[in-house]
């Protein structure tokens, strides 16, 4: 004798599958079999209701409550920019504290980006020994990957190889 009323179709549009135990959504109030019960397996529209991190401000490190159905960073910004209590001198900080060592160059990074041959700090566009002129030969530090000749067979002439002249940017002094 079979059980026509026992369990219920999983409500994955892809599934479909027939569970004689299904699992109800908490989110959704849906049923889904064992494979597509969490949120992320069937892609739960309402996620985000039963999302329970606290996000903590960035400048402060106090956590920063967040109501039910607000946007984390929204609140956040809005709790940056009035009610923080930044510890005294963090008012005047600058994110962008590392400034390029190349010679003529202006930009600043917030993280230190730092040459392996001569250790100088350089911004994204000139980290490569090539892009700098390094003191320290200005070879890289590996040559994993390269061969001794381009493509035509002509051989490496330094820094200005066929390589480096296919890779650098063209930045104006």
């Amino acid at each position: 004798m079979e059980f026509p009323d026992l369990g219920k179709h999983c409500s994955e549009k892809t599934c479909k599958q027939l569970d004689f135990l299904p699992l109800k959504c908490d989110a959704c109030k849906q049923d889904f079999c064992k494979d597509h019960f969490t949120y992320a397996a069937h892609k739960c529209p309402l996620a985000f209701t039963k999302d329970v991190r606290v996000p903590v401000c960035p400048l402060c490190n106090s956590p920063v409550p967040v109501k039910k159905g607000e946007i984390p960073d929204v609140v956040v910004g809005a709790h940056m920019d009035g009610e923080c209590r930044r510890p005294p001198g963090q008012e005047t900080a600058k994110v962008f504290t590392f400034r390029c060592s190349r010679e003529g160059c202006r930009r600043r990074e917030m993280l230190r980006v730092a040459c392996e041959e001569c250790r100088g700090s350089f911004c994204l566009q000139h980290r490569h020994p090539l892009d700098h002129g390094c003191a320290r030969g200005g070879h890289p530090a590996s040559s994993a990957g390269c061969s001794d000749s381009g493509p035509s067979g002509a051989s490496r002439e330094g820094p200005g190889s066929w390589l480096a002249r296919r890779f650098r940017f063209k930045v104006k002094p």
